[in-house]
């Protein structure tokens, strides 16, 4: 009986944030942060980029979108991409399942979406 009493834990004290496509909750904020993000079925990103921070997204449960630059390509569970600091890039769920990604951002700051 310990597991569901560590989930309940877990999902307290990492707070979840809502968004048009879904919603993401930050499980380590630091220099390296890991987030978690569900996005609903048939739910986009906006395309991005970042000054001072990469992305690495392994796709946990779905399949992915994925815009990099001019380069649109599918990523299915247990599969991975790396996003370099000045990428445009775009997350997307074309299908009528969630799409689960762990998120790792690394840079010198974690600033917002540019």
């Amino acid at each position: 009986m310990k597991l569901p009493l560590t989930i309940a834990k877990f999902l307290k004290s990492h707070k979840s944030v809502n968004r048009p496509w879904g919603y993401y909750q930050i499980i380590k904020p630091d220099k390296i942060s890991k987030l978690s993000d569900l996005c609903k079925a048939g739910g986009a990103l906006s395309l991005q980029k970042h000054k001072h921070r990469a992305e690495h997204w392994v796709v946990v449960h779905g399949q992915a979108t994925v815009t990099k630059n001019n380069e649109t390509f599918l990523l299915q569970e247990n599969e991975s991409t790396y996003i370099p600091i000045g990428a445009t890039h775009r997350l997307e769920n074309k299908s009528d399942e969630p799409l689960e990604i762990v998120e790792i951002q690394c840079g010198n700051t974690l600033e917002k979406t540019t």
